[in-house]
């Protein structure tokens, strides 16, 4: 329940991120540390905190199979745009095996994720890292992964406005475009995760199906001789160009906010390889199809997979299907904000311990919104951090600290097991 009324609930983010607004031009850096005041003053003044029932903040159930479908564009939407190029620059016309070797990270953090979910079945990372490491470093720990998730969804927001400003909407100011698009993920989000679930059953095989046409069009155009020699530059090249899928793979992560959700969380596992393996097929299809029509090329356009649509011409007939690409990516590009900024509402109010967490949709919509305007200047700058940065950034957030846990929360479970007195029987 709420010590104060709703309309303070609402009011004092917007207060708080207008303030960051100001700061934010001159003193963009200064945002990680003035936000950490917003969930303190939150949680001290406005809401009254439930310590002693465990609260579940989204009624909701969905089945593992909606679950695969969520994390399937939540890892393709923006791979589809980046990888290609990335990759390109690293392996040439190996780029096609690059995302093989990137998704073994993917399936270990699967691997890791649902390992802790069987431990802890009733909550997610945010919730059970207390049992693991104690209730001060989990308040530090989840606070770290509530500002990635913001971060997050601010990075995929730009990426959002500039692909549709550059490709579709050019004089459109990009405010309008971040908002739009915002707004509607608010509505999706206060639905719960079962509007999420069945909106990525109606999405998801649209988001799919132009991939095998596609490339049906453009078989008179591909020469399949542009993917040799296979391995030319050896090893190291290819190693170096896996870093950026394996990234994007990393991003299974969020099957552990899902997993409580779920109706038969023994599938858990199960469909999340699953939608990993369809992650790394269409990625593994979409290289083939570039580096056939472009060979080494590819690595200088833009976006790779949207030119190859650009080219796609039958008969003076079908032409100009760039539009029709670009309206059905943006279901997949839609999925994937949602089920970030989703993450980032819901893991506020668990870390909050609110007793519901749609009061705070707006106000982090506003912030998400005020973070992808700020966050690069232009598409270069944001596409050198994905080649740079995001590499390790991500997988060390999304792999190596679930890692961690995980190692912890089987040493101190073995420590329990020996501390425990042995049984005497009566017999």
């Amino acid at each position: 329940m709420f010590n104060g009324t709703k309309r303070e609930i609402l009011i004092f983010p917007i207060v708080s991120s207008f303030f960051t607004a100001i700061a934010a031009p001159c003193y963009f850096h200064l945002i990680s540390f003035l936000q950490p005041a917003f969930f303190i003053f939150l949680k001290r003044y406005y809401i009254k905190i439930n310590k002693e029932v465990r609260i579940m903040h989204d009624k909701g159930k969905i089945t593992a199979y909606q679950m695969a479908l969520m994390i399937y564009p939540t890892i393709y939407a923006t791979a589809v745009l980046m990888v290609p190029e990335i990759t390109g620059q690293y392996v040439g016309r190996d780029s096609w095996a690059a995302p093989i070797l990137g998704s073994l990270n993917g399936f270990f953090t699967a691997y890791v994720l649902y390992k802790l979910h069987k431990m802890y079945p009733n909550e997610s990372l945010i919730q059970y890292s207390k049992h693991i490491i104690g209730p001060f470093l989990s308040k530090i720990l989840g606070l770290f992964y509530l500002f990635f998730f913001l971060y997050m969804c601010g990075f995929i927001l730009k990426e959002y406005s500039f692909f549709i400003g550059i490709s579709l909407l050019p004089k459109t100011p990009m405010i309008a475009i971040i908002g739009s698009v915002v707004i509607m993920a608010s509505l999706a989000i206060t639905g719960g995760v079962e509007i999420l679930g069945r909106a990525s059953q109606l999405f998801v095989p649209i988001f799919i199906l132009p991939i095998p046409i596609f490339t049906i069009m453009l078989l008179k155009d591909l020469d399949p001789k542009n993917v040799l020699p296979i391995l030319e530059h050896g090893l190291l090249p290819l190693l170096q160009g896996s870093a950026a899928p394996q990234a994007w793979f990393s991003e299974v992560f969020l099957i552990s906010m899902f997993l409580p959700f779920l109706k038969d969380p023994e599938k858990g596992l199960k469909w999340s390889f699953i939608s990993l393996f369809a992650v790394l097929l269409s990625l593994v299809s979409l290289n083939l199809l570039t580096t056939f029509l472009f060979g080494e090329m590819t690595a200088s356009y833009t976006f790779p997979v949207f030119k190859a649509v650009r080219i796609i011409s039958l008969s003076d007939f079908f032409e100009h299907l760039e539009a029709g690409i670009i309206t059905i990516w943006i279901l997949g590009a839609y999925i994937k904000i949602t089920v970030f900024y989703y993450a980032l509402v819901l893991g506020t109010a668990q870390w909050l311990n609110l007793s519901d967490f749609k009061p705070i949709v707006l106000p982090f919509g506003l912030l998400i919104s005020l973070f992808a305007i700020w966050e690069f200047a232009n598409l270069q700058e944001q596409f050198e951090f994905s080649k740079f940065i995001f590499p390790f950034y991500v997988p060390f957030m999304l792999t190596v600290l679930p890692t961690i846990l995980l190692i912890i929360a089987k040493i101190r479970t073995r420590n329990t097991m020996k501390k425990e007195p042995p049984r005497i029987s009566n017999y």
